[in-house]
């Protein structure tokens, strides 16, 4: 996607300290108002309000460019860290359960709790990424595309058009179990089938000392759910479509990936793709970075997890900035749609705004989650 310019918020603010973030609405409202008749939007859209730097941009965004325009039916849910703390992270819950019930939901950036956050706000827990909620309810997979400017350089040069990358939003390092092995024994991996067949036993390792032990897993009908919206997506943009794992290394584990791609391309989408010049296909994780530096853009990048966590961010970087990427969660079957800036909550940022100073934050990511939610409204009515 091309935009022409880059718009920037200067924000000054009377916040002086960590408290006034503590005293601010957990609902925002706007009294904008315009000469003429506000446009009449028919289906609801959930929202998600945020944290931080990026909730204050948020904020202005409805003011200035969306209250004054548009007759809308929001359904709000404050994902800030102090209500997620004070509904016991069940407003986490709910505002995913909506996004299913009205099928389009715009996310703002927020915070996900370590340790000195936890102090900081004072926390009951260290509560989970909200994201991760979403996505686990959703089932979906995560879409980041980066917003083209002409007026920024790329760091990347060849990139003449953008890369769509899917990242498969669940199981793996995220879901994983790991542990700390505190001397010597033996690492077992069991399987205990509920049809009271005999367990599968593995042997993992014999440790001889101190060491660490992960186990990670992923089920067949999320692979399926992954390769279809890619596949969905790449045909709608009629870009071609690359799945990478290294499955020459994990051959169970990523060629289930591989198989299960080839299965749903053969099975739906082969024709589909060949009527329109475009192809799917599966690659080495390794050889897929570096025919990505060299090749011009243009095509849908399936990742798995980790890999699509990771990956993101350095298209994003060599596109210009993580200012410029728009982030969308489509659920297994399409039907609903998450938009949300690929940013986090610009912390550095809201600290200079706590003391009163001037900031120049870039809010086009987040006004563009907004215009991603609003196309998905559109197509859906």
């Amino acid at each position: 996607m091309e935009y022409q310019g880059v718009l920037l918020s200067g924000i000054a603010s009377p916040f002086s300290s960590s408290s006034s973030y503590r005293a601010l609405s957990l609902r925002c409202f706007s009294s904008s108002s315009s000469g003429f008749d506000r446009v009449q939007v028919q289906n609801p859209i959930v929202e998600m309000d945020g944290d931080e730097m990026a909730r204050i941009i948020w904020k202005m965004i409805k003011d200035k460019l969306i209250y004054p325009y548009l007759d809308l039916d929001i359904k709000y849910f404050d994902l800030g860290i102090l209500n997620r703390d004070a509904t016991d992270d069940k407003v986490t819950v709910e505002s995913a359960l909506a996004a299913l019930e009205y099928n389009v939901a715009v996310k703002c950036a927020t915070i996900t709790p370590d340790e000195a956050r936890v102090k900081e706000f004072g926390l009951k827990s260290m509560w989970k990424s909200p994201n991760g909620t979403i996505r686990n309810i959703l089932n979906g997979t995560v879409f980041r595309e980066p917003i083209l400017c002409q007026n920024i350089p790329r760091i990347v040069p060849g990139w003449k058009k953008p890369i769509c990358i899917g990242r498969h939003a669940f199981g793996d390092q995220y879901c994983a179990t790991d542990s700390i092995i505190t001397g010597p024994g033996k690492l077992k991996m069991v399987f205990v089938p509920e049809d009271g067949e005999v367990p599968v036993e593995l042997d993992v390792y014999n440790f001889k000392g101190p060491g660490i032990a992960l186990a990670m897993y992923n089920v067949d009908e999320s692979i399926r759910n992954f390769a279809e919206s890619s596949m969905s997506l790449a045909f709608a943009k009629k870009w071609p479509l690359y799945l990478s794992t290294k499955n020459t290394i994990l051959k169970k584990y990523d060629g289930r990936f591989k198989d299960i791609f080839q299965e749903v391309y053969e099975e739906e989408w082969r024709q589909k793709f060949e009527e329109n010049s475009i192809w799917y296909e599966h690659r080495l994780i390794d050889d897929m970075v570096a025919y990505a530096l060299k090749s011009e853009g243009g095509y849908v990048w399936a990742c798995k997890n980790y890999d699509g966590d990771v990956l993101s961010d350095l298209l994003a970087q060599g596109f210009g900035s993580l200012g410029l990427m728009t982030s969308v969660l489509l659920s297994s079957d399409a039907k609903t749609l998450e938009a949300e800036a690929a940013h986090g909550t610009v912390t550095r940022h809201f600290r200079l705004h706590q003391k009163g100073q001037e900031t120049s934050t870039n809010s086009i990511a987040s006004m563009f989650a907004w215009t991603r939610g609003f196309r998905a409204q559109g197509q859906a009515g």
